[in-house]
């Protein structure tokens, strides 16, 4: 009976893992294990003899959304718009007040021989313990949980570890970020100021966003189609 009581009150699940997600890599993201992907964490590289990239996203399928905002900027020589996924801080709340229309976490661009033009960007550029706010659908209702990652460029590669992810139970209930047992409760804790305020690309990848390179489709939300893998 004690037993029962326990799994009633139980109001988050918690999944440890480990997956490193390199280069031309995915994980698809189950978040409550019913079998239906959620969301496909994807790592995208493209090359050709001018420029080469590599880009790490978070793709909600149709219906689920990934926390973070379109992003515009503008610049002297180019302009683009980037939908970016925050990368939130341990405490921050998670749920319906917050918006769901992210998805790029962090890219490495290099021009020509790549040994004289590069850039890397993105909110998660190399941090460690930060967590992807989730809203997803369980039988027509919205949940809310996170993923957390570890984030590293090393050399042209963007190489992201999901150390854990977590759900709340009790539909449209919110979820505070890092919290893995118990009834979830209310939290001050924010979410890092730059996820909110992210640094802009330097002027390589604004020129790459303004020359319309194919690979732009990994890190611009579709609002209509979300990752199907």
């Amino acid at each position: 009976m004690l037993a029962l009581a326990q799994t009633a009150e139980a109001r988050i699940i918690y999944t440890p893992a480990h997956h490193v997600i390199g280069r031309y890599g995915h994980y698809n993201l189950d978040l409550n294990h019913d079998g239906i992907t959620d969301f496909t964490i994807v790592n995208s590289t493209d090359c050709n003899p001018g420029t080469c990239a590599d880009v790490l996203s978070a793709n909600p399928v149709k219906g689920n959304g990934v926390e973070g905002k379109l992003r515009r900027e503008h610049r002297r020589y180019a302009s683009g718009s980037t939908y970016y996924a925050y990368a939130l801080s341990r405490g921050a709340q998670i749920g319906p007040t917050r918006p769901f229309a992210g998805n790029f976490m962090a890219g490495f661009w290099c021009g020509t021989t790549c040994s004289l033009t590069f850039s890397s960007w993105g909110p998660w550029r190399n941090v460690a313990n930060k967590y992807l706010g989730l809203e997803f659908q369980i039988h027509g209702k919205t949940h809310y949980g996170w993923a957390r990652l570890n984030v590293q460029i090393r050399g042209m590669i963007v190489i992201g570890t999901l150390t854990g992810y977590a759900y709340e139970t009790v539909p449209n209930k919110p979820i505070v970020a890092g919290k893995t047992s118990g009834p979830d409760e209310d939290s001050t804790g924010q979410a890092d100021p730059a996820a909110f305020d992210a640094p802009a690309p330097e002027p390589a990848t604004l020129g790459l966003l303004a020359m319309g390179w194919p690979e732009l489709s990994v890190w611009r939300r579709n609002e209509s189609v979300g990752a199907t893998q």
